[in-house]
C-alpha cells in the first residue's frame, strides 16, 4: 500500500542510515577517522557523518578485492552459481526498495514517486538482467587449420573500480556492478560525495545475498579515493560516470600507472529536433519538457536544447509553458511532487549562474529562471529560454540543472548542423510524421542514441547505453556492457 507524505514524513524520521565504508565484507569507519557531513537538499538537515576513506582505506580495499579474485571465490563460480547469487541480490534490493528509494530522496533530493517508480526497479531489473544473461553466452571455435582446436573465450578482467555519479546513484552503480559482478569481477564502488548513502547500505545486501568477501565494497569520499583508485597499479579497470573534464584525469591516471581500462560514460548537451511535419506539438512540447525537468535536468541525456522549426515556434512555445507548468519544485518526500530539490550548494550555485548568464547574453527568458523555497532548501524554477543564436554559452556548456535553450531553425540541414556542433554526443531526438526524414536525420546525428517521436524513452536493458566524442567511450547496458568486463584470450591446441 502507498505511503502518504505523512508517512514518508515518519518513516525518514526513524530511518537509520549507515554511513561508514564497507570492505572486506565488513562496515568500518575510515582508518584515519576522516568523515563528512551528508545533508538533505530540501530542508538542509544533516542525514549522516559519513566515511571519507583515505589511501590505506584504498589500499585495503584493493587488497581485498585482489585476493578474492586470485582465490577464484567469486570468479570461480560457474556462472549459473553466480546468476543465482545476483538474482537473489536483485531480490533484496526490491524487498527493500521503500527504504532505498527513501535514502535516495532524502540524499539528493528526488522526488519519492520517481525513485520508487523508476531508479529502485531500474536497479533491480539491472542486476537481474546480467544474472540472467551470464550463463547463455559463450565462447568461439575458429574456423582456423583443422589440425588446431582454436578456442576464443572471455576471462575476468580483475579488480574493477566503479566510480559513479550523484543524480541517479543506485540506477548508475547498478549499471557498472551488475556486468561487472555477473563476468566475475570483485567491484569496489566510489560513490559520489554528494550520494553515498544507497551504494553504502546495498553493501549488507550484496553480502546477504551471499556474495563473497572483497567482492562488493564501498569507498566513499571525496575525489582524491576515485584518484587513488584510478592510479592504483593493481586496479586493472576503471568504469566511471561524471563530467568529461574528471573523466579526461580519470584517463590520465590509467595512463600514468598501468594501462588499466577506462570506461566513461561523460557529459552532454543534447538536441531535441521538432521538423515542422512534427505529427503531435503538444506531445513534443510535453515530451521536451520532461527531457529537461524531469530529475530537476540532472540527466546526462537531458534534452537541454530544443532546435524547432520556424514555422512551428509560436504554437511550440505555447505548448512547451502550458507542459512546463505541471513542473515546480516541492518536498520530495510529498508522493505528488514530481521536482525535487537540486543536489546541493555547489550546483544550485552553478545552474543560477548559467540562469544569469542567459540574462547577461541576450536570451529572452520564457518563463522561470528563479530560486524556490529558498526558506527551506535547493529549489529552482524550470527555466527556458529562446536563444538568438546557439552559440550562447547557455547553448553550448553542460548545466546539469532544468534549464531550456529553444533554438530557431530553418530547414533540416540547418538543424543538423546545429545539433551536431557540440563536443558532446550523448542523445539526440527528431520529431518528424515522415519515416525516410527520421531514418536519414538520425543517421546523421552524431550520437549515441537518437529517440524518434518521443524523448528518454528505452528503460529496456537491451539497449547500449553511451555516447560519441567526448561523451565518452564503451557502452552500459545491454550485453555490450560484459564486454567492458572482460579480456579475450585465444587458446591454440595443436592436434
Amino acid at each position: 500500500m502507498a505511503r502518504t507524505h505523512a508517512e514518508w514524513k515518519q518513516f525518514a524520521a526513524q530511518l537509520k542510515i549507515e554511513g561508514r565504508a564497507f570492505i572486506a565484507g565488513e562496515y568500518c569507519a575510515a582508518q584515519d577517522g576522516k568523515s563528512f557531513a551528508c545533508n538533505n537538499p530540501a530542508n538542509g538537515e544533516k542525514l549522516a557523518d559519513v566515511a571519507w576513506c583515505g589511501e590505506a582505506d584504498v589500499e585495503r580495499a584493493v587488497r581485498a578485492a585482489r585476493q578474492a579474485f586470485d582465490s577464484g571465490a567469486w570468479s570461480g563460480l560457474p556462472p549459473r552459481e553466480r546468476g543465482r547469487i545476483l538474482k537473489r541480490f536483485a531480490a533484496l534490493i526490491h524487498e527493500h526498495g521503500d527504504e532505498l528509494a527513501l535514502l535516495e530522496t532524502l540524499d539528493v533530493g528526488k522526488p519519492i514517486s520517481d525513485t520508487l517508480s523508476v531508479d529502485l526497479p531500474g536497479s533491480a531489473y539491472c542486476v537481474e538482467w546480467f544474472a540472467e544473461a551470464i550463463d547463455k553466452i559463450g565462447g568461439e571455435v575458429a574456423p582456423v587449420d583443422p589440425k588446431v582446436v582454436g578456442l576464443v573465450t572471455r576471462e575476468a578482467i580483475g579488480v574493477v573500480a566503479a566510480i559513479v555519479p550523484w543524480n541517479y546513484p543506485i540506477m548508475m552503480a547498478s549499471w557498472k556492478f551488475g556486468p561487472a559482478l555477473a563476468a566475475g569481477n570483485p567491484v569496489i564502488i566510489k560513490p559520489s560525495e554528494k550520494s553515498p548513502l544507497t551504494a553504502i547500505r546495498l553493501a549488507a545486501l550484496a553480502k546477504e545475498a551471499g556474495i563473497p568477501s572483497g567482492v562488493f565494497q564501498v569507498l566513499p569520499g571525496a575525489g582524491d579515493v576515485g584518484k587513488l583508485l584510478a592510479l592504483h597499479m593493481d586496479v586493472d579497470c576503471v568504469a566511471f560516470t561524471g563530467s568529461t573534464g574528471v573523466g579526461k584525469l580519470i584517463a590520465g591516471y590509467a595512463a600514468q600507472s598501468n594501462l588499466k581500462r577506462v570506461w566513461l560514460e561523460l557529459g552532454g548537451k543534447s538536441p531535441n529536433i521538432i521538423l515542422p511535419d512534427c505529427p503531435d506539438i503538444a506531445q513534443a512540447a510535453r515530451a521536451a519538457a520532461g527531457g529537461i525537468f524531469y530529475n530537476m535536468g540532472e540527466v546526462c541525456t537531458a534534452g537541454s536544447r530544443v532546435l524547432v522549426h520556424r514555422d512551428i515556434k509560436a504554437r511550440f512555445l505555447q505548448e512547451l509553458e502550458a507542459a512546463a507548468a505541471r513542473y515546480y519544485p516541492q518536498d520530495p518526500l510529498d508522493p505528488a511532487t514530481n521536482m525535487g530539490a537540486i543536489v546541493d550548494r555547489i550546483q544550485y550555485d552553478k545552474v543560477l549562474s548559467y540562469i544569469g548568464k542567459g540574462d547577461s547574453e541576450g536570451a529572452k527568458k520564457l518563463f522561470g529562471g528563479k530560486p524556490a523555497h529558498t526558506d527551506t532548501g535547493l529549489f529552482i524554477e524550470p527555466t527556458a529560454f529562446d536563444c538568438p543564436s546557439a552559440d550562447l554559452t547557455i547553448c553550448r556548456e553542460e548545466i546539469f540543472g532544468p534549464v531550456l535553450s529553444v533554438i530557431t531553425f530553418n530547414d533540416v540541414e540547418d538543424a543538423i548542423r546545429i545539433a551536431n556542433d557540440t563536443e558532446y554526443g550523448l542523445a539526440a531526438a527528431v520529431w518528424t510524421s515522415n519515416v525516410s526524414t527520421a531514418h536519414q536525420v538520425a543517421r546523421r546525428l552524431r550520437a549515441g542514441t537518437v529517440w524518434v517521436n518521443c524523448y528518454d524513452e528505452g528503460g529496456d536493458m537491451n539497449f547500449p547505453f553511451g555516447g560519441f566524442k567526448q561523451s565518452g567511450n564503451g557502452r552500459d547496458k545491454s550485453l555490450h556492457a560484459l564486454e567492458k568486463y572482460t579480456e579475450l584470450k585465444s587458446t591454440l591446441i595443436k592436434l
